[in-house]
């Protein structure tokens, strides 16, 4: 079986400050941009993986989605516990200074895990746990 991993989903309540962040401190190319006002589909990716994208999309769009679990969502956003990515680099140090740098909220400065890998954690505009691990 031959299967990649194509496209992740993160929620944006902000496209713009969710865009500057993908794009303008963690250099992702813009793929897509959909939609407009705060009903926008932004695909973005990391320079050169053009086979890997993040769709970041407004939370509960799905009109399947009741009142309360609409509710639920934008509580878990304001928490910080509804969307997530773990990332990559082979530079943690310069990477997690520029990130910082530029205004976002660390939430785990670099450390080296009980598990093996060093990494550190930041929040998106959205409240998604950002993870970033060393390459080694």
């Amino acid at each position: 079986m031959d299967i990649t991993i194509h496209t992740v989903f993160l929620p944006h309540e902000d496209p713009e400050a969710s865009l500057a962040f993908y794009r303008d401190i963690l250099g992702f190319e813009v793929r897509t941009d959909v939609g407009e006002g705060r009903m926008r589909w932004i695909t973005v990716g990391p320079a050169g993986q053009a086979g890997t994208s993040v769709l970041l999309a407004p939370p509960a769009a799905d009109p399947g989605i009741t009142e309360d679990e609409r509710r639920t969502i934008t509580e878990m956003m304001a928490k910080g516990t509804y969307g997530w990515i773990q990332l990559a680099t082979p530079d943690l140090d310069g990477t997690f200074e520029k990130v910082r740098a530029e205004g976002a909220e660390v939430v785990q400065e670099p450390v080296e895990q009980p598990y093996g890998v060093r990494d550190c954690a930041f929040r998106d505009p959205a409240g998604n746990l950002v993870r970033v691990q060393e390459l080694r």
